[in-house]
């Protein structure tokens, strides 16, 4: 059995932001997660047939960094057929449209084991005069990320990345989110967790940010669009596929070529 498992924001959908930073225009394009009366994301109309394609041939698993309540704003995923769902960087995963409680508990275990407070962390950030300017978002209580007002020299994160790592936590940039996670809150391990309970013998991965390297690396293929985070720092691993386009091409890229991966029946 073969598994689809793929970021969703920058990688297979675009805000309007993301559109246009790559000269895109969002008027020839699907809204595929409409809050209140506002159109929020995008995907071309081909990259839609694609996803829709593949999910009716393989496991296909949407994994994001995304709240359970902005996921759930996705209407996207209401015409695509998916047994599985992960939430909140890795931290809940869904099965039918249900809570897997085992998963949660296992992650709320590691967490109190592993991981330094949130406290703890933002005294090493400013103890190394890391000013962070911009609207700060708790999701599900478990990570946090800053929507910043202003570029972040990214530079100044990686020189204090091992103190980072050493307390049980990462970071990553992905537009004008700054993202600061607990190591166990992470997507390889919900994939591992998937494989293993439906047998998957072959996997197939996409994403964009350092948040999707733990599981693009367990990957026998991983696409990643040219303008990631990924890319951007030279993380680059074997078996990478990056693609020719940026943007919500890129998206649709990435779904040509793994639809043409797949056996012709399931």
């Amino acid at each position: 059995m073969m598994m689809f498992a793929s970021d969703l924001d920058r990688t297979l959908i675009y805000s309007k932001r993301a559109v246009q930073e790559f000269s895109g225009d969002i008027s020839d394009l699907k809204q595929v997660e409409i809050k209140g009366n506002k159109a929020l994301s995008f995907m071309t109309f081909q990259a839609c047939e694609l996803l829709w394609d593949i999910a009716t041939r393989t496991l296909f698993v949407p994994i994001t960094t995304r709240s359970n309540e902005q996921f759930n704003r996705l209407s996207l995923l209401g015409d695509i057929p998916h047994l599985y769902a992960v939430t909140a960087n890795g931290a809940h995963l869904f099965y039918k449209g249900k809570l897997d409680k085992q998963w949660e508990e296992t992650i709320l275990r590691r967490l109190k084991k592993e991981v330094a407070s949130v406290q703890e962390l933002k005294y090493v950030l400013s103890s190394h005069h890391i000013v962070l300017e911009g609207k700060e978002r708790i999701v599900d209580d478990l990570f946090f990320y800053y929507i910043l007002s202003r570029p972040q020299d990214i530079l100044d994160l990686e020189k204090i990345h091992p103190l980072i790592t050493a307390i049980g936590w990462r970071f990553s940039q992905q537009g004008r989110r700054l993202y600061f996670v607990p190591t166990p809150v992470c997507k390889g391990e919900a994939i591992k967790y998937i494989k293993e309970r439906e047998g998957i013998k072959t996997i197939i991965g996409a994403g964009d940010s350092r948040l999707d390297e733990d599981f693009l690396k367990l990957c026998d293929v991983g696409y990643v669009p040219r303008h990631g985070e990924i890319v951007a720092n030279g993380l680059i691993h074997d078996g990478y596929q990056i693609t020719k386009s940026y943007g919500v091409k890129a998206g649709e890229e990435i779904l040509a070529s793994v639809r043409n991966i797949l056996p012709t029946s399931s």
